[in-house]
């Protein structure tokens, strides 16, 4: 599966042990940024987003330090489903009952370790459909 991530200066640490882990499992392509210098988290969730929507068999990981504004960012793209996700049940959860494109991790509240277990079980569960895509379509406006 082919994985566009992307962060701010605040989740690029996270960003590199993420592709160091997973890299055997998943194909990534980084958004950016790459070093710790100071950017504008929006810039690299639209890039994600964009790249997501292109790609329909794709996911995307974005982690900034809160989560915050990279979900609101990439959930101004219709169709995105971007879930700000802090630990494994809310992962799986966002996957089975809201069909989640896109993970937003907040790379300044969560252990490595956290994150590692949280993406697993993202990736892990399956959208279970019925009455969650009813709600689903419900969505855009």
């Amino acid at each position: 599966m082919k994985i566009y991530i992307g962060s701010d200066h605040a989740g690029v640490d996270l960003k590199s042990l993420i592709k160091e882990r997973f890299g055997g499992r998943f194909e990534f392509e980084d958004m950016g940024t790459l070093t710790t210098d100071s950017v504008d988290y929006p810039d690299f969730a639209h890039k994600v987003a964009e790249n997501v929507l292109a790609d329909g068999e794709s996911q995307g990981i974005l982690i900034c330090g809160t989560g915050n504004g990279m979900a609101i960012t990439a959930n101004k793209h219709a169709d995105i489903r971007a879930a700000l996700c802090w630990s494994p049940d809310i992962a799986a959860l966002a996957k089975q009952h809201n069909n989640a494109n896109i993970i937003v991790l907040p790379a300044r509240f969560i252990s490595p370790e956290t994150a590692f277990e949280t993406l697993e079980a993202f990736f892990s569960a399956q959208f279970e459909g019925g009455r969650h895509q009813r709600r689903i379509d419900k969505i855009n406006i």
